[in-house]
């Protein structure tokens, strides 16, 4: 079985599309969206639009439930000049969907358990499968990912959230994280400098019997056609993310 894991395309639509004529040339038996999938970008109704069509279970993250609550759950305490502009998105967002985008966005689920052959299985969820806040990371303490994941030889675990590409073992099995479709960047730069990458991130994972392979994929897109969709949507503080794609 060869599954494409997908994750926080954070309402880029066209990131999305990057990363479906990919899988054009490196096609999957099936895909699965870690979550944070629509709020955030300029084209959530598209995102909702794209997501829908292929019809793939879909984890929810942080992110969209926010969008569909306005409770924000996470330990940030943001300050209250971006928590004004997170509502601003937030109500721009929702002002572009549906009522039948918000439904479909309410059914996706804190956790994902995906059969990959006779003896492995794949569970999926967001930050971790208790809370879709918790952050795991390439550096975080072992401790914390045996207590997050226990690490049952008969699973694979994954997870998105932090938008970062990583592989890490957790005793007899492995967590991975296939990084960010919509808002690829490097943790390690200056916040007074900060930048997206433009190219949609995913892993596809390879499983035959009990031979495993995983390939982490770095699709490259037009950071200015990204720029010009900002540019023309009406989402508040768009000047920001463009600044951003820029080099």
């Amino acid at each position: 079985m060869r599954l494409a894991v997908l994750s926080d395309i954070h309402g880029n639509a066209y990131a999305f599309d990057a990363l479906l004529t990919d899988l054009e040339t490196h096609p999957a038996d099936a895909l699965v969206c870690l979550g944070d999938a629509i709020q955030g970008g300029a084209q959530p109704h598209e995102t909702v639009m794209r997501l829908r069509s292929l019809a793939i279970p879909i984890v929810m993250g942080n992110a969209d439930a926010w969008l569909l609550t306005g409770i924000e759950t996470g330990a940030e305490n943001p300050s209250a000049e971006r928590l004004a502009k997170m509502n601003a998105v937030r109500e721009w967002s929702l002002s572009k969907l549906t009522d039948d985008d918000r439904a479909f966005i309410g059914t996706f689920q804190p956790t994902i358990l995906i059969p990959l052959s006779d003896t492995k299985n794949l569970l999926c969820y967001h930050g971790t499968p208790a809370s879709f806040d918790e952050i795991l990371l390439p550096d975080t303490p072992y401790e914390n990912f045996v207590n997050a994941l226990q690490g049952d030889a008969n699973y694979l675990y994954c997870g998105g959230h932090t938008h970062v590409q990583f592989l890490r073992r957790v005793r007899d099995t492995f967590h991975f994280n296939p990084g960010s479709v919509g808002l690829a960047y490097s943790r390690h730069q200056p916040e007074d400098d900060f930048h997206f990458d433009a190219v949609a991130e995913y892993a596809l994972l390879t499983v035959e019997q009990e031979r495993v392979a995983l390939e982490f994929r770095r699709v490259p897109y037009d950071a200015n056609a990204v720029i010009e969709i900002y540019r023309a949507s009406g989402r508040p503080f768009s000047e920001e993310m463009m600044r951003q794609y820029e080099r």
